[in-house]
């Protein structure tokens, strides 16, 4: 079962209803351990005092605010529990905003949000609402002793929940010299056109992370003995002639498209033509070896 990672009340006007958070995504990779080259035994870091000259437990650790150099001021967890703000408990809406006005550059993390029994009702209400409307709801709430402003919106089986970066958190972009730049009406034409060709429902199930993938492949062929493998490097030749490079692009797209095309039927009495297949074997290079000639 999911971890709840926050739960609460989420107040629409005078409607509240009892909620819970669960985390919609946790990221995946494989994590390697520091181990002493020497014996391979696994490095500990313990939490060293200069001052005492000896490792401290961390039952023996404060919390400490630097306000001048090498001087803190001290807090523990009951004073930074009398200052939690009633976002802490309580998630009020504080406005509706256009789901296609928001900019996915300020989503940071993604929850689940469902309701408590008691509040099933008003979370399909609110929810419905939403969906016919193609609004989003402003929040805030506080977790991991930061509040968050938050962006709630309808999902396919419940509201989801993402926080979002305050604006100053978000980052000036460099500036692209848009203007000094003339792309000429065909480049755009066939730049669209190779748009449409390569254009797909979207389906998250295909993508995979390919370098997660060698990593599990590189385990499982060093623990049978066997050498790492390099995989090949597409080589990035720099564009000189953009409108060439645009015609290719089609052109090798389509390609695929008129090979699966179903061939035209052979004349009675005739039988197509044939001709042998050879296979196609995939190359990888060793690491470490150049490849020869």
């Amino acid at each position: 079962m999911a971890t709840t990672v926050w739960k609460g009340h989420l107040t629409f006007g005078l409607i509240s209803m009892p909620v819970r958070m669960f985390a919609a995504a946790r990221g995946e990779r494989i994590s390697f351990n520091q181990l002493h080259k020497e014996c391979h035994s696994r490095l500990k870091q313990p939490l060293f005092c200069p001052v005492c000259n000896r490792n401290v437990e961390r039952s023996e650790i404060v919390k400490g605010y630097e306000y001048e150099k090498d001087q803190y001021v001290l807090f523990n967890e009951e004073e930074l529990d009398k200052i939690e703000p009633s976002s802490a408990r309580v998630m009020e809406i504080l406005e509706f905003v256009k789901l296609d006005e928001m900019d996915p550059l300020y989503f940071d993390s993604s929850y689940y949000l469902t309701p408590e029994d008691a509040g099933v009702k008003a979370y399909q209400l609110l929810m419905k609402a939403m969906e016919e409307s193609g609004y989003g709801a402003i929040a805030k709430l506080t977790m991991h002793q930061r509040e968050h402003i938050v962006i709630v919106r309808p999902g396919t089986k419940g509201m989801t929940l993402h926080t979002m970066f305050y604006s100053n958190e978000i980052r000036a972009a460099e500036s692209v010299p848009t203007d000094k730049i003339e792309v000429k009406e065909q480049e755009k034409k066939l730049a669209r056109q190779l748009i449409e060709s390569l254009a797909a429902p979207f389906e998250p199930q295909r993508y995979r992370d390919e370098y997660q993938e060698n990593v599990r492949a590189m385990i499982a062929a060093k623990l049978k003995g066997q050498e790492v493998t390099e995989v090949a490097q597409p080589h990035m030749a720099p564009v000189i002639d953009l409108m060439e490079a645009l015609k290719k692009s089609l052109a090798e797209k389509q390609a695929p498209a008129a090979a699966a095309a179903p061939a035209a039927p052979a004349p009675v009495g005739k039988k197509p033509p044939t001709r042998a297949v050879q296979p196609i074997s995939s190359v990888q290079k060793k690491a470490g070896k150049k490849a020869t000639g």
